[in-house]
């Protein structure tokens, strides 16, 4: 009882961080339970899904980044160089890299973008382990967990063959099937599994002591990311975990801390203060939705060709061919998410001041 009484660490309020950032991995996996048979190998996507999905979560949760630095007047004076010349270089390195192979462009970003995922979760654990006093062991331990949840479903991905999804493109993410390594490293995935849990079953019968809110982060890391690359094959299961599970927390986390600032009057900027007013969470949703929107059409209209019922306004742009000019509008339309991923590791570290 006492352990269920003590204050957990919540970033914004228990209510709020369970309904919108440690909720989405599991009900979205409860989504992929409820209808196997539309997720186990389905590549086929319903258009309203893909939209809420892909449009309305993925691509919007990359331009919530905006309201932490762009849109910051505060942060953007602070940081001038960083955010100036960080997109800058990202499309250089981009042209250079689609100019040399158009594959080992999608291949770069398609770890970029596993990085960033990855390390998004261990940077939740380590909110969510702010105040605990855990020993250097206790804390090694949830690192190992938190990274072993992300990383050995990569690992089943590359060596375990070829499987009904992919990151970006068809062949982003390289292959090489090998069963011994897999083999070894499921038992190293299940050992890391069995001692985190008794290391929570000491605190628990020692201490009396049990962190809700980064218990859940772990969990429902494994959970999403076993279920949505391993258990599943199918392009719908492994999108839907993996864009719920990282978008919407994501996006949380932009609204809570900016909303704080505000709240502590440390905001500013007139434009913020719009978004994160009484009313700020529908300026803050429908600029997101419209970034998104504009960004999808224009991958649309000059590439994809997929959805123009969609994005009629950009039915009429001429798909494009070329590969000398493929290489110079595919890195800029893939700018906002490169630049999402370099910011990202940054804007949350304190000697940063973002």
């Amino acid at each position: 009882m006492q352990m269920v009484k003590e204050r957990q660490p919540w970033l914004n309020s228990a209510l709020s961080d369970v309904i919108f950032i440690l909720l989405p991995p599991f009900l979205s996996l409860f989504i992929v339970f409820v209808f196997p048979d539309k997720f186990q190998n389905s590549k086929d996507f319903p258009l309203a899904y893909w939209v809420i999905l892909i449009v309305f979560i993925d691509v919007v949760h990359v331009y919530s980044t905006l309201y932490r630095t762009y849109f910051n007047s505060e942060n953007l004076k602070k940081q001038k160089s960083l955010l100036i010349f960080t997109p800058i270089i990202c499309y250089t390195v981009g042209v250079i890299i689609y100019q040399f192979n158009g594959l080992w462009f999608w291949r770069v970003l398609a770890y970029l973008a596993v990085y960033h995922f990855i390390r998004q979760q261990y940077g939740f654990m380590r909110l969510y382990s702010r105040a605990e006093r855990q020993s250097w062991l206790f804390a090694t331990i949830d690192k190992i967990a938190i990274y072993t949840a992300t990383v050995y479903p990569l690992i089943y991905w590359h060596l375990s063959g070829i499987r009904n999804f992919n990151w970006f493109i068809d062949g982003d993410f390289v292959s090489y099937e090998n069963e011994s390594l897999l083999k070894v490293s499921v038992y190293v995935y299940v050992s890391i599994i069995l001692i985190y849990v008794l290391k929570e079953l000491k605190l628990i019968m020692m201490e009396k002591r049990f962190n809700i809110p980064r218990n859940l982060v772990i969990v429902g890391t494994f959970l999403s990311w076993y279920f949505g690359i391993v258990y599943f094959n199918g392009d719908m299961a492994f999108t839907t975990l993996n864009v719920v599970s990282h978008g919407i927390p994501y996006m949380a986390l932009i609204w809570f801390f900016e909303k704080k600032k505000l709240k502590n009057n440390t905001l500013k900027s007139k434009f913020a203060k719009i978004c994160f007013g009484n009313l700020g969470l529908f300026y803050f949703i429908i600029i997101l939705i419209a970034f998104a929107y504009l960004e999808e059409g224009l991958w649309d209209g000059f590439i994809w060709k997929e959805h123009p019922t969609v994005f009629k306004p950009f039915s009429a742009l001429p798909r494009l061919t070329a590969e000398e000019l493929l290489s110079i509008v595919v890195p800029l339309l893939a700018l906002p998410q490169a630049t999402h991923y370099v910011l990202d590791g940054l804007i949350w570290k304190a000697k940063n001041q973002f």
